[in-house]
């Protein structure tokens, strides 16, 4: 990514002013001081602008370096597609990056990943298929093996779920409509934990709005309320399109 020319097209400037106050950050200089006393080398970008373009340049430079780091990570498994790798590249977000990541990063025993050791996996790939007349229950007893901890068909068939579950929410695509759907249709509710306490949050103990009109201060609100604990906050998302969403996905 040209960092510069990106920052030069969000902010509608010229690139020679952007090239000439990354050199100035780069050397040390603040950003008062270059809003001051070097206008005539930045083409007079004034002090909004330059914290704007101070904030863009080190939020892409960490990307870049995200990106560096996760692909690889994920070259070190032997994981890495082309196509992968032009989409980590392509990415202009923390969140994409990490989303694309997720399915291979080095992660803690789930209970997935003990299905998996336990043989479920191939039971997970047929029930998600969906390309068999046989029920699950029956397909399932094939998978029966107190050796490796499968003590029913019931217990299959949890351990296939747990690994669907899991694919599923590692599933880029699927993590960006959730969250996409989520911001214009999901609702943040807060609730006092002591309806009794006095605080500075007191008119958020019996709160809704719609996630996608909250306001910056209203978050920074709700998040130090809940911090200092005397609130509890969640997103309340809209389920039953998010299940249609993923029935017609997954098993279309």
């Amino acid at each position: 990514m040209d960092i510069n020319q990106k920052i030069t097209e969000e902010l509608g400037v010229k690139r020679w002013q952007v090239d000439a106050a990354v050199r100035l950050i780069d050397e040390g200089s603040t950003i008062p001081f270059i809003a001051r006393y070097r206008k005539e080398a930045t083409g007079t970008l004034n002090d909004e602008q330059l914290r704007t373009l101070h904030e863009r340049l080190t939020y892409l430079r960490g990307l870049e370096e995200k990106k560096e780091q996760v692909l690889g990570s994920i070259e070190e498994q032997g994981k890495l597609t082309e196509e992968l790798k032009n989409q980590i590249l392509a990415a202009e977000t923390m969140v994409v990056v990490e989303d694309l990541y997720r399915p291979y990063r080095p992660k803690r025993r789930t209970r997935a990943s003990i299905a998996k050791e336990k043989g479920l996996e191939p039971l997970a790939v047929l029930i998600t298929l969906q390309k068999t007349d046989r029920p699950p229950e029956e397909l399932a007893e094939e998978y029966v093996d107190e050796e490796k901890g499968v003590k029913s068909a019931a217990e299959a068939i949890q351990g296939a779920r747990d690994i669907i579950a899991e694919n599923i929410s590692d599933d880029a695509d699927y993590r960006s409509y959730i969250r996409s759907v989520t911001m214009k249709k999901g609702r943040v509710i807060s609730a006092a934990k002591d309806p009794e306490a006095e605080s500075v949050y007191e008119m958020y103990y019996d709160f809704e709005e719609p996630a996608g009109k909250l306001a910056g201060h209203r978050v920074l609100a709700l998040n130090r309320g809940e911090k200092e604990k005397f609130l509890t906050v969640k997103v309340e998302a809209p389920e039953e399109e998010i299940l249609r969403y993923l029935y017609k996905k997954i098993l279309r």
